[in-house]
């Protein structure tokens, strides 16, 4: 696993990834995790961040509390959601530290957004798309979850609008970071998913190429959500992108379609400081 984009850091076993925009605004802790470094067993080995996908419950813990302890988070600020595909984005303040992990967590929300401190938002991937975003001048920072269906629906674009309109962040301030997917050359789609990028009203440039006969579909996720974050005002140059695919490095990041189904989860945490 290589990127030139994003760094790659080593503690010990642990690996795990952070992003440079968002590490030099100096207003976040963060990181996005790999499949090394943990304690999890089997198709979760070894780093597995998901309560709910069938490991045990200590085994994850202690994969949070290495994960996090590597940045300086504390996992009792951990808030957690059921992701479920959609667009919705729900603000989190302090009062919901420990969301699903000691209490039970929201369903149905697929991205969060804070303006506290100490509320580290936690979203879950295994080849869908990690979205995180900055704003160092309001005080704000969010992570939402974009897998074809969330990209479909702009959640990208409805979290920035929400930290506009909710916040008064200023969109030219807002940081944001594309983690990693899996990519075209990995993740080939149908008709039905090319038709609905086509009536989304998102730009295509550089989304899709041919695939195996007419019917089917390369599709680049991470591309789709740079398009996306352009069109509601985040500056290209305060975008990180991901050049790390994780079907591709699959011994390293969780993949879903290359393990069909049988992994663990991989996590996006961002706290303000």
């Amino acid at each position: 696993m290589k990127s030139s984009n994003l760094k790659i850091n080593k503690k010990g076993d642990l690996v795990y990834i952070t992003f440079p925009r968002l590490e030099s605004c100096g207003a976040v802790r963060h990181t996005f995790s790999t499949r090394l470094g943990g304690v999890s067993k089997g198709q979760y080995a070894t780093m597995n961040t998901s309560f709910s996908g069938g490991d045990d419950f200590a085994a994850v813990e202690e994969n949070y509390r290495r994960l996090c302890g590597a940045v300086g988070i504390d996992i009792s600020h951990l808030v957690l959601s059921r992701q479920t595909h959609t667009n919705n984005v729900r603000i989190v303040t302090s009062a919901d530290c420990g969301t699903g992990y000691t209490k039970q967590g929201f369903n149905d929300v697929d991205g969060l957004i804070t303006a506290e401190s100490g509320v580290a938002l936690v979203t879950q991937y295994a080849d869908c798309t990690p979205l995180l975003f900055c704003d160092p001048e309001k005080h704000v920072c969010a992570t939402s979850h974009a897998g074809w269906r969330g990209t479909v629906s702009q959640i990208g674009a409805v979290t920035v609008d929400k930290m506009v309109n909710e916040f008064g962040c200023r969109r030219e301030d807002i940081i944001a970071a594309i983690g990693p997917c899996i990519c075209e050359n990995c993740y080939e789609v149908d008709t039905p998913v090319y038709d609905a990028f086509k009536q989304s009203g998102i730009k295509l440039d550089g989304v899709f190429k041919a695939g195996r006969d007419q019917d089917h579909f390369m599709l680049n996720l991470v591309n789709a959500n740079k398009n996306i974050l352009l069109s509601a005002g985040i500056k290209a140059e305060n975008i990180d992108t991901s050049d790390i695919c994780t079907c591709c490095n699959a011994n390293e990041l969780h993949s879903h379609r290359a393990t069909g189904g049988k992994r663990g989860n991989l996590a996006a945490i961002i706290e303000l400081i």
